[in-house]
């Protein structure tokens, strides 16, 4: 499956779970690691689970595995390894403090709108 599907059925997972400032980062022109970031945020830690657990949901549905996952049931920072897809969810706290978007500001920002082309 195209990795921009899989950035699809998150978003739209992160999204039905309210999840907070959801930004896809596209990094496939600076970085081999992926093609794209998804990164959102939960107001609490059992939002955050909420969230990992509908990504993980919608993908198993699609036959589509996570390859790892970096963090515990109680972490405030979780990471889903998709291979060209990264999912990064974090508390509000850890999400400012970490500033991903800031690392990542030579990746392209992809709207919304580009995702549904």
């Amino acid at each position: 499956m195209q990795s921009k599907k899989i950035v699809q059925i998150a978003y739209n997972a992160l999204e039905e779970k309210k999840a907070e400032d959801i930004r896809v980062i596209e990094i496939s022109d600076i970085s081999i690691i992926a093609d794209y970031l998804v990164i959102a945020n939960g107001t609490n830690s059992s939002q955050v689970q909420a969230l990992v657990d509908n990504v993980d949901e919608k993908l198993s549905k699609e036959g589509i595995l996570d390859k790892r996952v970096e963090g515990s049931k109680n972490s405030s920072w979780i990471l889903m390894d998709y291979k060209d897809v990264i999912i990064h969810v974090f508390s509000k706290e850890d999400r400012l403090f970490y500033d991903l978007e800031r690392i990542w500001r030579d990746g392209r920002d992809i709207t919304r709108e580009e995702l549904e082309v």
